[in-house]
């Protein structure tokens, strides 16, 4: 449970509903996956779609997205570039469709999400559940048809490996904190914003926070050591991950050290 995830952490879906549409972006990566997950909902074949995650600025990918028109409205689960960069031109593309995100600085022609003014769509039921700790700004929503839903996690929880804690924007005690909330979402498939759908979302969440604890735990030893500086922690705790991850493994550290009161330079 320590060492380095690249599996899946729950068993896979095996389908996708049938108003559930996956357009994967041109931008695999270490950080990425495959590429950005793009989803598109719609409740039907002549309702106007819900968007989540626009990707990068590709012209293509955007193209395929447009092409699948009609859409009511465009949705960011959090403000990083691999899944905001596309949003303007998305949105120019779609004839000015208002793009919405919880941080102001990612909305574009409308509100920002909030509890009290949530996303709606035609013959689709969304609710939105702030989700912080990858990022500041992360959400998850719920969404519902008749008797099937799904959790679009964005980056909180991923289809395969584990997610960062973008410190210093990202804290690790509201990301432990969001995964006890979707710990409670049993049996409801996960959207992920990278990598593949996973069948259940709140086995998923368990098994993040097995791990996160579990790494929790080697960073206090490391502590206990002497070793109070990122980069040293990361050395010793994330000994097992490519040395070219180091950079984003010295996020989740800060993030760690911080929770655990060890004051940093």
């Amino acid at each position: 449970m320590t060492g380095h995830v690249t599996a899946p952490p729950a068993a896979l879906a095996d389908r996708l509903p049938d108003w559930v549409t996956l357009l994967r972006a041109p931008n695999p990566g270490p950080m990425t996956l495959d590429g950005t997950n793009t989803w598109l909902l719609r409740a039907g074949p002549d309702a106007p779609a819900v968007v989540i995650d626009p990707g990068p600025a590709d012209e293509g990918h955007l193209a395929r997205i447009a092409a699948l028109g009609p859409v009511g409205c465009v949705l960011v689960t959090h403000g990083h570039p691999d899944h905001t960069e596309g949003s303007a031109r998305l949105a120019a593309l779609l004839g000015g469709v208002a793009v919405r995100a919880a941080d102001p600085a990612h909305t574009i022609g409308g509100p920002a999400l909030t509890p009290d003014t949530p996303p709606t769509a035609t013959g689709l039921t969304l609710r939105l559940v702030p989700t912080p700790g990858h990022t500041a700004d992360s959400v998850c929503l719920v969404a519902e048809r008749g008797t099937e839903r799904v959790v679009l996690t964005g980056d909180t929880i991923l289809g395969r490996g584990t997610t960062v804690v973008a410190h210093p924007d990202g804290h690790l005690g509201d990301y432990l904190t969001s995964l006890e909330l979707l710990s409670t979402y049993r049996g409801i498939p996960a959207l992920p914003g990278h990598g593949p759908a996973l069948a259940d979302c709140g086995a998923a969440a368990d098994f993040y926070l097995a791990h996160r604890r579990a790494r929790l735990d080697q960073v206090r030893a490391a502590v206990a050591e002497g070793l109070t500086t990122a980069p040293d922690v990361v050395a010793r705790v994330y000994a097992d991950v490519d040395r070219s991850l180091w950079w984003a493994a010295e996020w989740s550290v800060r993030a760690q050290l911080e929770y655990l009161g060890v004051e940093q330079p």
